[in-house]
């Protein structure tokens, strides 16, 4: 081969998808064969040359990106230009003459397709004829010439037969084999090759469908089958790029090898599908180019880390109502939510062409509009909702009522697609459908699943525009796990599974009220629009409560329904809110939530709904410490509103009544009155304040009998009242500075989680202090022995030795949520303390930090109660000066609060 010809080999060969690179950039990226050919001839080494070539047009695509370039060029493009570097390699490697081997690309380079990090995958193709000792020793150069590029290769050497042999026992080589093309060398022997492929001497038409379609619903549980994953990846999650190549791999094997056209088997999408298909891609390319450009790397997850820069890339501003994160991240999730859509759409109708040709049951008729096959619903022709709108929303309600219904038929979903736009504000007004879609909501079945059908496509966002705002909208924190319109359909399908005996064995007591609420779809329709009101601007409740009576009007609810449901709506946050911060033991507290709380029903519904709420907002978040706190504060509401909210709570009175019950327990564990009032006139009131008698009596009986003059601790699972199931430490000991940080430094250095401290003391002798602890990892047990806790404390507490903030690596995705220090210092006229509540990042050793710069300001500690959401912490503080009086001083109070926020804001910074 002469010079001419040599340069004319580099070139690269056609390929459909370069035809959409323009010229101008074809040309830019075109190799620079004489300055390459002056390397070899002057024996110098092409490995610098080929390094800068790669590295300048890289640059440039990158830069054309920047500007915002049509992102498939972009792609396209990359390919060309490795292409020629791979030519070239083979050139110089003296491979090109060989008449019985190919290079062949593979997979996603196969296909043309390159992103900035993406693998490019090779297969060294042998005629079954060509002895490997013939070329081995070019094909190790090659191989080492392309590792010295630092190249993300992946390559494999096989024989036709080897590569059939292969692909019949690992269906991921059978679907690279689908996509192939011609680098260098023999084009016949790709063509040999692919044609074997695609037949059934690989994998037969079923058995090729079954295994991709098995490997997709697969790969969608590891997701947890949902496009809407706060970290999603972009090529392998639901609703992204896999899912687009699965259909393209089905359609290919379906239609069989089309040298010549590889697109006619997608004729049997409609355009609109194809162009769904082609922006789907598009934007994803999109994400994944700039992700893979900004940490230069092969990165296919959108990380919290990555998050922001990306926005910011795409040119998302934060807006007085949302993050440019977050309106970025809807793009994403409303785009996957339409992939997954399309590719229900086609993987249905493979199932029926290629699993169910043959099998066809006899249709079973359900009313004039629809009939069911092979357990799909069908409509029973493309014209029925044309006609009869309603069946928009009739076809989902049958569903409802024939559970053995698994789905909608691929022809069906289409024509639901193609005529969804006409559920307009008529259509939403009509008594029919609003007949239909009450009917649904009281029909008893698994309704989250068929919200989610309706969902998914583009029913539910039609029928309530509210609705249809929040879809695909995320809140860029790690509290809310969810977007919004996925956590609603979340929590109506905890309130569906109240109804089964099984699958709410977590919550028995809103199991047992959800099965006596007057009617369970006044629960469902609160589930969906308790936070329908995010992203709008204002309360999310307020705006939800309008929305809902409004919903109720439309709906032709009663007064009466009406008004309980915006009342749900408007307070659905108050019962949380008021167990995780508030001293539920304390009997004004219970007396002002009930105040809210206008009838028994309006408790059970509130209670039910809260319970469904906080379990669909993070699977951290929900526990036994929380479950108890609202039993608890459910029990205690109930027992005021039977009494009437006319009897004011009175504190010594309640005080008196625990103390007598308490007495008659210790009385027959053998205490006398003398030696019991003797301890209890060293605690102050608010002990007394809590729950259980069982447990004041139990740490009396154990102190009693502590005659030591060393520190009683004791480590104890509880067994009572709101810290059933978790750790119970109980320390009394004389009273000195410092016992707070002390303690809290030490259980985390431990791994101990503090969910709630309470200090009681009403002299300068002695403190009792009772701690309810965890694992720090809410998964994870508890590593250290009580014994060992016990010790532990012991040591450290017998010469208030603190054994320092633990040092503990803060974890990934909390380092990148960072917000100023809040704290608000007020005073509780009620019970003479001054309370602080302060919200900031959560941090290893975050608690033992703020103990320390209590120790320091002299501030004494009566009860914390500590809330962790996401990364966020919102704990709460009743405390103290060291006499036991309110920190009444405004210059006290600002130092305090100066010195919180300067070291832990520091440390979040750091």
């Amino acid at each position: 081969m002469n010079s001419a010809e040599t340069i004319e080999y580099l070139l690269p060969r056609e390929h459909a998808n370069f035809s959409e690179v323009s010229p101008e950039l074809r040309a830019k990226l075109t190799f620079d064969q004489t300055g390459y050919f002056d390397c070899v001839s002057d024996n110098i080494g092409t490995v610098p040359f080929l390094r800068n070539t790669i590295s300048a047009g890289s640059s440039h695509l990158d830069a054309l990106y920047r500007k915002g370039f049509p992102i498939r060029q972009l792609v396209f493009a990359r390919a060309y230009l490795i292409d020629q570097i791979l030519r070239a390699i083979w050139t110089q490697c003296g491979l090109y003459a060989e008449p019985k081997l190919a290079l062949l690309a593979v997979g996603g380079y196969g296909r043309g397709e390159l992103l900035p990090h993406s693998d490019i995958d090779l297969l060294v193709l042998l005629s079954d004829d060509l002895p490997i000792q013939d070329i081995g020793p070019r094909l190790e150069q090659f191989v080492t010439l392309l590792w010295d590029l630092k190249l993300d290769i992946g390559h494999s050497v096989r024989t036709i037969s080897e590569s059939i042999q292969q692909a019949q026992g690992d269906i991921t080589i059978a679907t690279n084999l689908l996509e192939t093309r011609t680098l260098a060398g023999n084009e016949a022997l790709r063509l040999e090759l692919s044609r074997t492929a695609y037949s059934d001497a690989s994998w037969s038409n079923q058995d090729f469908f079954r295994a991709k379609r098995d490997e997709q619903m697969e790969r969608h549980r590891k997701y947890g089958d949902t496009e809407y994953n706060l970290e999603p990846n972009v090529k392998t999650s639901p609703g992204t790029l896999r899912d687009i190549q699965t259909i393209g791999w089905i359609t290919k094997r379906h239609f069989g090898f089309q040298d010549e056209n590889q697109e006619a088997g997608y004729e049997f999408l409609t355009d609109d599908e194809v162009t769904s298909l082609r922006e789907g891609e598009t934007f994803l390319w999109q994400v994944r180019y700039g992700l893979q450009m900004i940490t230069r790397r092969s990165e296919n997850r959108i990380l919290f880390d990555h998050q922001p820069a990306l926005a910011e890339l795409f040119g998302y501003h934060d807006t007085e109502n949302r993050l440019g994160v977050e309106q970025m991240m809807q793009k994403y999730y409303r785009n996957a939510l339409a992939l997954r859509e399309l590719n229900d759409v086609v993987l249905q109708h493979y199932d029926e062409v290629i699993l169910h040709a043959d099998g066809q049951l006899p249709p079973i008729l359900l009313n004039r509009r629809f009939q069911v096959r092979n357990n799909y619903i069908e409509a029973i022709n493309n014209q029925v909702f044309a006609f009869q709108t309603f069946a928009l929303i009739e076809v989902f309600l049958l569903m409802a009522q024939h559970p053995y219904i698994v789905g909608i038929r691929a022809s069906t979903i289409r024509s639901i697609r193609a005529h969804r736009h006409l559920i307009d504000e008529n259509f939403r007004n009509d008594i029919t459908n609003t007949s239909l879609f009450m009917e649904l909501l009281k029909t008893p079945h698994a309704l989250h699943r068929t919200l989610s059908a309706m969902k998914r496509y583009g029913v539910l966002e039609n029928y309530l525009p509210e609705f249809g705002q929040i879809i695909g909208q995320m809140q860029y924190d790690l509290f809310h796990v969810h977007t919004v319109d996925t956590h609603i359909l979340r929590v109506v399908r905890n309130m569906v599974n109240l109804q089964d005996p099984e699958k709410s064995l977590d919550c028995p007591l809103a199991s047992r009220l959800a099965h006596r609420l007057p009617k369970l779809e006044l629960l469902y329709i609160a589930g969906i629009f308790h936070d329908i009101g995010k992203g709008q601007g204002g309360d999310h409740s307020d705006i939800g409560s309008l929305d809902v009576e409004r919903f109720g009007k439309r709906h032709h609810l009663s007064q009466r329904d009406t008004s309980l449901l915006s009342w749900l709506v408007k307070n659905h946050l108050l019962m949380s809110m008021t167990a995780q911060r508030k001293d539920i033991a304390d009997p004004e507290v219970i007396h002002e939530f009930a105040d809210h709380i206008d009838t028994q029903v309006h408790l059970d519904y509130l209670y039910t709904l809260t319970v469904c709420d906080i379990s669909a907002t993070n699977p951290k978040l929900w526990n036994n410490w929380r479950a108890a706190l609202l039993r608890q504060l459910y029990n205690e509401t109930k027992r005021v509103i039977r009494r009437g909210l006319e009897a004011a709570p009175d504190r010594k009175r309640w005080i008196a009544e625990t103390q007598l019950e308490a007495k008659d327990i210790l009385h027959v564990m053998g205490f006398g009155d003398h030696e019991i009032d003797l301890l209890w006139k060293t605690l102050d009131d608010d002990y007394f304040l809590q729950a259980s008698t069982r447990e004041i009596a139990r740490q009396t009986a154990l102190i009693l009998r502590h005659k030591s003059p060393d520190p009683l601790i004791q480590v104890r699972k509880a067994r009572d009242g709101e810290a059933e199931g978790f750790l119970q430490i109980t320390i009394y000991q004389y009273s000195r500075p410092g016992q707070f940080a002390v303690t809290t430094a030490t259980l985390e250095q431990l791994h101990l989680n503090i969910h709630e401290a309470r200090v009681s003391s009403s002299s300068d002798t002695h403190t009792l202090s009772n701690y309810v602890v965890s694992s720090a990892e809410p998964s994870a047990p508890i590593e250290a022995s009580n014994e060992e806790i016990e010790a532990e404390l012991s040591k450290q507490l017998e010469n208030l030795d603190n054994p320092g903030i633990i040092k503990r690596r803060t974890p990934r995705q909390l380092q990148h949520f960072s917000f100023p220090t809040e704290v608000a210092i007020s005073h509780d006229m009620a019970t003479n303390r001054t309370v602080l509540e302060l919200i900031t990042p959560d941090r290893p050793g975050l608690l033992a930090r703020i103990a320390s710069v209590f120790l320091e300001h002299k501030v004494g500690l009566v009860k914390a109660r500590i809330a962790t959401l996401g990364e966020r912490v919102e704990d709460v503080f009743v405390i103290t000066n060291y006499k036991g009086k309110p920190i009444n001083d405004p210059e006290d109070c600002r130092q305090l609060r100066d010195s919180l926020c300067n070291m832990l804001d520091a440390q979040n910074a750091a």
